[in-house]
């Protein structure tokens, strides 16, 4: 069988890292790489890999474009990363959330649907998040089971697109899995997120505006880590199976930010702390049990190690920052 996989989004953080990742380790297989190229999508992101995949720009809201992708180079593997994804910019603006994450979403498996049959084994793997699960206090973790409470117009777009692609699946017997992950971090991310955004405002020596107290808590994830997840999800997850990717590094948003400052050279003064975000989620926390019986996968990167690495990489590359 052809080897020939459609990779959405894979000029964005998490997608050009596992871009780069997959060719790398799978050089039998033709990868296909398509990105809107909307403010979050770089083409420097891919330079490592450019000319080891084919790139097409286009929206996967377009259902004929789709079917003319997976027509013309036999798509029959699908990793469905591209999405909106700022929980600030769902808040302002949540109808292009709903247009690109559920209508998107629901466009490409069914332009799947329409070119592999129904009960087909080609694999449809779709990335979402541990935010459907919506906040934990102070004890407990998010598992496969637990209920579905989304926050954010953002998170209420992921869940809703991650059931859609489990209707796909149990509908249409389709070979589906959907993943959710823990907060990522490492080279390639766009500035507007929370590591890379702090690095840029100190490096400038402007205010570091910190939501709240600061006292929210994330499980991060080293993105090499996940993307070894995700490829081990794309050959051995059972159809229908949804597996939880989690870091076990669960850090205070606060103790990251002056993490940041004292490995720059900084003053703790540059801090200063802002209204909190509407509906802000208290802490996230992914038990990765399933995933690590099933599949064999763990996290190899310690989060002490991994920052390192991520802000050495943002110095290396100053124009990510710009």
């Amino acid at each position: 069988m052809n080897k020939n996989i459609l990779v959405t989004g894979a000029a964005g953080f998490i997608g050009a890292n596992f871009a780069e990742y997959f060719v790398n380790k799978h050089p039998d297989y033709k990868v296909i790489v398509l990105d809107k190229l909307t403010y979050a999508g770089n083409m420097d992101n891919l330079k490592k890999v450019i000319n080891k995949i084919t790139f097409v720009q286009g929206d996967i809201c377009d259902f004929d474009l789709m079917l003319e992708i997976f027509k013309k180079y036999d798509i029959n593997g699908v990793i469905h990363f591209a999405a909106e994804s700022h929980v600030d910019n769902s808040i302002k603006n949540p109808f292009v959330f709903t247009q690109t994450n559920v209508l998107g979403t629901q466009t490409l498996l069914e332009a799947a649907k329409r070119t592999w049959g129904e009960g087909s084994n080609n694999k449809f793997v779709h990335i979402s998040t541990d935010e459907v699960y919506g906040s934990l206090g102070e004890e407990g973790y998010f598992t496969e089971t637990s209920p579905i409470k989304p926050s954010s117009p953002y998170s209420s777009s992921k869940a809703s697109s991650d059931l859609i692609a489990f209707a796909y699946q149990e509908t249409y017997k389709m070979n589906i899995n959907v993943t959710n992950c823990s907060n990522n971090y490492g080279p390639y991310q766009h500035n507007e997120k929370l590591i890379p955004h702090m690095i840029k405002l100190a490096l400038n020596d402007q205010k570091l505006p910190v939501y709240g107290t600061g006292k929210n808590i994330r499980d991060w994830l080293y993105v090499e880590d996940h993307c070894e997840a995700i490829d081990l999800v794309f050959h051995n997850g059972k159809s229908g199976e949804r597996y939880n990717i989690g870091g076990h590094n669960e850090k205070r948003n606060i103790d990251i930010v002056k993490l940041i400052l004292k490995r720059l050279g900084k003053s703790e003064g540059l801090i200063e702390y802002v209204e909190d975000r509407k509906g802000h989620d208290y802490r996230y926390a992914i038990d990765p049990t399933k995933i690590r019986n099933e599949l064999g996968w763990a996290p190899k990167t310690k989060f002490e190690d991994g920052i390192v690495k991520t802000i050495d990489w943002y110095l290396d590359n100053p124009d990510w920052l710009k």
